[in-house]
């Protein structure tokens, strides 16, 4: 850990989340005294930089600051916590600048797993974030000591602070990858959080949301008002360039696209294709003789390759904007940026123009994958189909769109009419 010391303006205050939040920085770095834990300090830097740091005096008498880590990566609470520990061990005698032999989770995640995991996980980056945002409360903790109950009381504060079980189970998943890593490569004998069981997720079972008979109607009718205006846009942004002498932009054909959006959201109803996959989608990636559509793995989150079949409308659809594309080799984006050319990022602001001009509430780019699936549950599909067609790789995530088939359950159960357990007439 860096070793320390400013000299700097300082005030003397309780600090809260709130102050931590607020505090602006100054012209000088900027210090703030905890009043409820002596040595407990909040560092702010002219450059905005906040850093939690024990002030305490050393055996030969001077004053140090051990770092225990930026402030927007742990709570107030959590860094008092690890503040308090500390100054117990320097009380005792302890000091934390000595060289130590003994492997922290802080080293190990920074120092072996970091390298590691950023080469060799796609979400390398993500893992490392929730693992350095959650549990720095523990990087002094030596890898094979952190405790079931230290995890299990930083989730029951977390519940109290309104985080669902799902997300404290994403938490502690990687934090647990990170030491089963460690224990394979026999850096530690045991991973001390085998035992440790994961949160029931009642409490983040989210209502699948999909699109009713008359907000699809709205929808598309939305699209189509969207489509007029842009060509009648066109048309009359021609006329202006041409009174004086300017290239017009070329004329749309009565089955174009006036831009990206109504083919993307009429793809992604008949699909269900995430939005990140979708705007991945190269020309190669569809079969118009298959007509079917693979996604890859890189663009997925589970980094599994699968494909959807393309019904009557997502072909036609395809098929007119390959039409009208300038750009469809095997390699190119099948959506590419309208600005750049590359890849686009999102299409929040045409989406939510789009919901706004439809009079839809609470839907998001991401309940079109959902309405896919409930389309098909309530059309009669089975789960197993619909599992694949989403790509999901077990039946626990397909299994949310089960409520949706009441009929087909019934009709299950009425094979036993046929049997031996009908009524006598």
């Amino acid at each position: 850990m860096e070793v320390f010391l400013e000299v700097s303006f300082f005030m003397i205050a309780k600090i809260t989340q709130s102050l931590v939040q607020n505090i602006a920085p100054q012209t000088k770095v900027f210090r703030v005294n905890d009043t409820l834990l002596k040595g407990f300090v909040l560092i702010v830097r002219p450059s905005g930089k906040k850093t939690w740091v024990v002030d305490y005096r050393k055996p030969d008498g001077s004053r140090t600051d051990y770092k225990i880590g930026a402030a927007n990566l742990s709570t107030v609470a959590e860094a008092r916590e690890e503040a308090r520990i500390l100054l117990a061990a320097i009380e005792r005698g302890e000091d934390p600048t000595a060289p130590n032999d003994v492997l922290t989770l802080g080293a190990f995640i920074k120092g072996i797993y970091e390298e590691w995991v950023k080469e060799h996980r796609k979400s390398g980056k993500e893992t490392l974030y929730l693992i350095n945002s959650n549990f720095a409360f523990l990087f002094n903790t030596p890898l094979d000591e952190i405790s079931i109950a230290q995890i299990e009381q930083w989730r029951s504060q977390k519940k109290k602070q309104g985080l669902k079980s799902s997300s404290l189970n994403r938490f502690v998943t990687a934090l647990n990858a990170a030491i089963n890593w460690a224990v394979k490569r026999n850096i530690i004998e045991n991973n001390p959080l085998a035992k440790l069981e994961r949160l029931s997720e009642r409490d983040s079972i989210k209502k699948v949301r999909y699109l009713t008979d008359d907000e699809a109607e709205r929808l598309m009718s939305a699209l189509d008002e969207r489509e007029a205006e842009l060509r009648q846009a066109r048309v009359s942004h021609n006329e202006w360039l041409k009174t004086r002498n300017l290239p017009e932009m070329p004329k749309l054909g009565n089955k174009e696209f006036s831009d990206h959006l109504k083919p993307i959201v009429l793809l992604s109803l008949s699909t269900g294709i995430r939005r990140k996959s979708m705007l991945s989608l190269e020309w190669g990636d569809i079969s118009f003789a298959e007509r079917n559509v693979k996604v890859r793995p890189a663009t997925e989150k589970n980094e599994k390759e699968y494909y959807v079949q393309l019904n009557d409308l997502a072909l036609e659809t395809i098929s007119l904007w390959k039409a009208q594309s300038k750009h469809t080799s095997p390699g190119s984006l099948v959506f590419p940026s309208p600005q750049t050319g590359k890849k686009m990022d999102n299409c929040n602001t045409a989406w939510r123009s789009l919901l706004k001009r439809a009079n839809i509430q609470n839907f998001r780019w991401h309940d079109m994958r959902h309405d896919f699936a409930s389309q098909l549950v309530m059309g009669g599909v089975d789960l197993n189909t619909v599992r694949e067609l989403l790509g999901h790789s077990d039946m626990k995530m397909t299994l949310r769109y089960a409520h949706l088939a009441p009929e087909n359950k019934l009709q299950a159960v009425k094979v036993l009419d046929q049997k031996r357990y009908t009524k006598s007439a």
